[in-house]
């Protein structure tokens, strides 16, 4: 193949990657993937001295697509020139100082504010037009809604989804096929909503790296004056260090210490010029602007053997490719595993036991297959579960293909159904690990829910198993006695609903009266009123509910359980209110056991704050956590714990 074949194959390639990720918030490569087709395309155009029209290297991005309205950049918003090499970083920075920060990993909004007052809210697109989203701004949980300077002001950040919340919400969906594949793909599709309540629910946070422009602010012609200004408004700012070409190897090392324990997605580090002035006396490529230059880290690879691939099921059928390599030490940890995530990628990589694979640590976190060496393609996909030997069936979604068990008795399926069925928040029921319960299903023991209160018939042929005796036997039969008595919400969540967890349960046994029926008998129209409840999760409640096997299932069960009305004989005197508690407490053992004293009482604890939220409970209130801010920014009260208290006694008094 020649050069200029090559080039046109690397634009091609690069070209659907890039329009999957700036118009459909969907990911065909990973960044490494990406950078490096990028790296070999620039490489040989500046081999052959010609650029294709459609080269990325060309342009900074694509036009959008969507039905939300779009707006032209008053100025282009230009991708960075970007290096693997601290030393370029140095010679970039020469005697200048800079500000390194991190590179998150999210969606770059364009904020503006006019008379302290949001006004507009628009994406990066494609660097010259991008999609207003000003509404599902507004929902950012720490964007301030109001801010003390009254000038025109117009700054850029970062909308991120913290890895927990990333994991949370992709738990909580039912849809296997439309989990997300990292948290940036995630942020992208909440940000881009057309529903703002959508984006409400999903925690997303706004980082601000650059200020724009502020009506008649000079800042001492320093950036560094800029961020601490910006945080002065109520911003959260990106965390940085000051450096100069001496220490700069030492903050990279800080920075790269601290990648683990940073919440927020990132992929790198900036480094800006500090001097405004000086940094726009430089100017612009026709993609870079000369005055920032990002840092990619640079992959610690390692080679290691193929030795197989773990395919592993879970609750809702979708089996996963696990591959398992030779051990290997990478950024100080052993790895001998890593996520191949899907077929599509296990058959992109071309894998085969006994292949020569390199592995590295994605954002020097997770393992991850940068390239398979030998491509032997030996591997066949399971046509039957590894667990239940039931018939599997490969499912192709957007272009991605997974692979499923259609075994609806799948013991795997089963096997997590059970365990979550019989833990703390659920049933409650102790001495049922995961391989015990294996053993059960495989002794023919239990194979609906009802199965396990009869485990008592099977009392001598459970102390004869490994691991049991006669007293750990008698513990686990007392155990599961004890769990008959069950209250609603417990009962609910055990069911396995996918979407409904604990929270959810909680507030949908309360609006529904802790009527069991009333929730069965439900349409997902009603539903979708509790607060709470989307369309997505009423759905999934209503398939349950309306599944005659489900039921009669169900109905087995109930006869082995006594429902336990959660009895007011509390006062209601929280109804209707809606508290978020942060910070330490004192004068309750924990935050969980206040948040029980309110649902006892009638109100709702809710995780973060927003327009329908009543009350912050912080022990600081001069705190400047992001609650704090939200909390008075929309005139949310914030009380103590001795407050809070007050408030309990004067409302349960009448007054």
């Amino acid at each position: 193949m020649s050069d200029l074949e090559r080039m046109k194959e690397l634009v091609e390639q690069l070209d659907a990657a890039a329009r999957a990720y700036y118009q459909e918030s969907k990911e065909l490569m990973s960044n490494k993937e990406y950078d490096e087709l990028y790296d070999e395309l620039a490489a040989l155009e500046k081999k052959t001295g010609t650029v294709l029209a459609k080269s990325p290297t060309a342009h900074a991005g694509y036009e959008v697509l969507s039905a939300l309205p779009k707006e032209n950049h008053p100025s282009p918003m230009l991708s960075l020139d970007k290096t693997k090499e601290v030393s370029q970083l140095q010679e970039f920075l020469k005697d200048q100082t800079g500000i390194l920060s991190w590179k998150l990993d999210g969606l770059t909004i364009v904020l503006t504010y006019e008379n302290g007052t949001l006004t507009k809210a628009v994406t990066r697109g494609n660097g010259i037009t991008g999609e207003v989203v000003t509404q599902n701004a507004r929902q950012f949980e720490n964007l301030p809604a109001k801010i003390p300077f009254k000038g025109r002001l117009v700054l850029r950040g970062e909308a991120v989804i913290s890895y927990k919340d990333f994991e949370r919400i992709n738990e909580e969906n039912p849809d296997a096929d439309a989990k997300y594949k990292n948290p940036r793909n995630l942020c992208a599709g909440s940000v881009r909503q057309l529903n703002s309540q959508v984006t409400a629910g999903r925690h997303v946070q706004f980082i601000a790296f650059a200020l724009v422009s502020a009506e008649d602010m000079t800042f001492n012609n320093s950036r560094r004056c800029q961020f601490e200004w910006l945080a002065a408004q109520g911003f959260d700012v990106v965390t940085y260090r000051m450096v100069t070409s001496t220490d700069l190897p030492d903050s990279v090392k800080w920075f790269a210490n601290h990648i683990e324990s940073n919440e927020l997605p990132s992929d790198g580090l900036v480094l800006l010029m500090d001097d405004i002035a000086y940094g726009e006396s430089l100017g612009n490529t026709a993609k870079f602007p000369r005055n920032a230059m990002a840092f990619k880290w640079k992959d610690e690879t390692a080679e290691t053997t193929l030795r197989e691939i773990h395919w592993s099921p879970s609750r809702t059928g979708l089996i996963n490719p696990v591959a398992v390599f030779d051990p290997v030490e990478l950024e100080g940890t052993t790895i001998t595993r890593a996520s191949v995530h899907n077929v599509s990628i296990v058959e992109s990589l071309k894998l085969g036991i006994g292949d020569t694979i390199t592995v590295y640590k994605a954002n020097m976190i997770i393992p991850q297959i940068a390239e398979n060496l030998t491509q032997s393609s030996n591997l066949k996909i399971p046509s039957v579960c590894p667990v239940c030997g039931g018939p599997t069936k490969l499912v192709t979604n957007d272009e991605v293909t997974c692979l499923y068990c259609e075994n609806p008795a799948c013991t795997a399926k089963q096997t997590k159904a059970f365990e979550l069925f019989v833990s703390r928040n659920a049933m409650n029921m102790e001495g049922l690990s995961e391989a015990t319960i294996e053993k059960f299903i495989d002794s023919g023991f239990i194979h609906s829910f009802a199965d396990i209160f009869h485990l008592k018939e099977h009392a001598d042929e459970i102390c004869k198993m490994d691991g049991f005796g006669e007293k750990s036997c008698s513990n686990l039969i007392a155990s599961i006695d004890k769990a008959r008595k069950v209250k609603l919400p417990a009962l609910i969540y055990a069911l396995g609903i996918p979407g409904i967890g604990v929270a959810n349960a909680k507030v949908l046994a309360r609006a529904f009266h802790q009527d069991l029926d009333k929730l069965r008998a439900a349409t997902a129209e009603e539903l979708t009123v509790v607060d709470g409840i989307g369309d997505v999760m009423a759905q999934a409640v209503c398939d349950y509910f309306n599944d005659s096997e489900k039921m009669e299932q169900l109905d087995s069960l109930l006869k082995e359980l006594e429902l336990v009305l959660e009895e007011n004989n509390e006062k209601q005197y929280l109804e209707n209110l809606t508290f978020v508690i942060t910070g330490s407490v004192h004068h309750f053992a924990n935050r969980n056991e206040l948040k029980n004293y309110i649902e006892k009482h009638g109100g709702k604890a809710a995780g973060s704050v927003s327009a329908k939220t009543s009350y912050l409970i912080n022990n600081d209130k001069e705190s400047t956590s992001s609650k704090n801010k939200k909390a008075k920014e929309l005139g949310v009260s914030i009380l103590s714990e001795e407050d809070f208290l007050d408030l309990c006694k004067k409302m349960e008094a009448g007054e």
